[in-house]
């Protein structure tokens, strides 16, 4: 296998990638309005990376739910105008020849949060524009309100959020749907016997504490039906020293979502308790993503401090994930596809016309 690889094209289900390099959700906390509806903000922000040559695009972290928003400057897609805005995003960023994805979401525990520039830190109050958390445990993140914990009939609520979301998101025109089940957000949190202590069929064993992870896909797959891929985005693990989520119960139930009709995942880590110590280095995620892979016999991307071309050539060459995920690489550079392509010897058909006085020399 050669560094091309990188640039051919991938299948699943209906929907074609033209490469394996694609831009992770990145959240802008932009909302001014404070209402989930896009703006002209995130038209030209994602619009950004469309014209540079990656494969696929996918949205922030999208609630389901206002609830779900992790603050209140989060994008939503529970409204008929949330809806309506997308659609608007994704036909700019069809025509430029990329695929379009959503990440679904619910933040938890760690919703109604000030966002990360605020000169204020922790849980927004209600006065300030916030509401109250819930959970799967009445456990706070540190530094966070306690939030509720939530009823059956809570749970059964939200598994419907996500059903109603995925719904707009397939009419919206998006070609992929992510749910969000990494970074201490809510599904990660069912996940974690860190975060869910939770004695009924939710809590306990893995299966329980896997089982609103899995209704949620397999309510999802039913309503998109069998043309539009699901991905779900996992922390590979939770970083702890012991007790808490890893790579292990990652890889069975991955397969068990697989079973339910997920087709891909996305792996990432951490994200749901703090104190731990992270190996932060140049692509410290791929091994994750690569034992997932090779364990579960599913198809990865992998994320996390790749930042060159040789790095995520390499990562897909190398067989250890089917694409690579970047995110700050793409803000500092939303037309790393296309240097990437350069640096890596390989021809794309694909240059914006409008930008090609600009192409790479050889």
């Amino acid at each position: 296998m050669s560094t091309a690889t990188l640039f051919s094209p991938l299948t699943i289900r209906a929907t074609e990638f033209r490469n394996r390099l694609w831009v992770a959700p990145m959240c802008q906390y932009s909302v001014e309005k404070q209402d989930g509806v896009p703006t002209d903000w995130h038209l030209a922000h994602l619009g950004s990376f469309a014209s540079g040559g990656v494969g696929l695009i996918i949205t922030e972290a999208t609630a389901v739910n206002p609830e779900g928003r992790i603050s209140p400057q989060d994008l939503g897609l529970y409204t008929d105008e949330q809806q309506q805005a997308f659609v608007r995003i994704n036909a700019l960023l069809h025509a430029q020849g990329t695929a379009t994805g959503i990440q679904l979401a619910h933040a938890g525990r760690k919703a109604s949060v000030y966002r990360p520039w605020a000169d204020e830190k922790g849980t927004v109050p209600a006065e300030s524009g916030g509401w109250t958390t819930v959970g799967p445990s009445a456990i706070a993140f540190p530094g966070y309100d306690v939030p509720a914990d939530l009823s059956v009939e809570g749970i059964a609520q939200i598994v419907e959020d996500f059903r109603a979301s995925a719904r707009r998101a397939v009419d919206a025109g998006f070609d992929v749907i992510e749910l969000h089940a990494a970074h201490g957000y809510l599904m990660h949190q069912f996940l974690s016997p860190l975060s869910n202590e939770r004695t009924d069929a939710y809590g306990g064993s893995l299966e329980n504490r896997a089982r609103f992870v899995l209704e949620v896909v397999t309510a999802v797959r039913a309503e998109i039906g069998d043309l539009i891929p699901l991905f779900v985005r996992f922390s590979g693990t939770d970083w702890a020293a012991s007790g808490g989520w890893d790579i292990q119960q990652t890889i069975t139930v991955a397969g068990w979502a697989k079973d339910a009709g997920a087709d891909f995942f996305d792996v990432s880590s951490g994200g749901n308790v703090t104190g731990v110590t992270i190996p932060v280095a140049p692509l410290y995620q791929v091994e994750l993503a690569s034992t997932l892979r090779s364990e579960a016999h599913v198809p990865v991307s992998a994320v996390g401090l790749i930042t060159t071309a040789a790095e995520a050539a390499e990562v897909v060459a190398s067989g250890r994930a089917d694409a690579v995920m970047m995110a700050r690489q793409f803000l500092r550079d939303p037309h790393f596809a296309l240097r990437a392509a350069h640096e890596l010897g390989v021809t794309l058909d694909y240059w914006p016309p409008q930008y090609t006085r600009a192409a790479f020399r050889p």
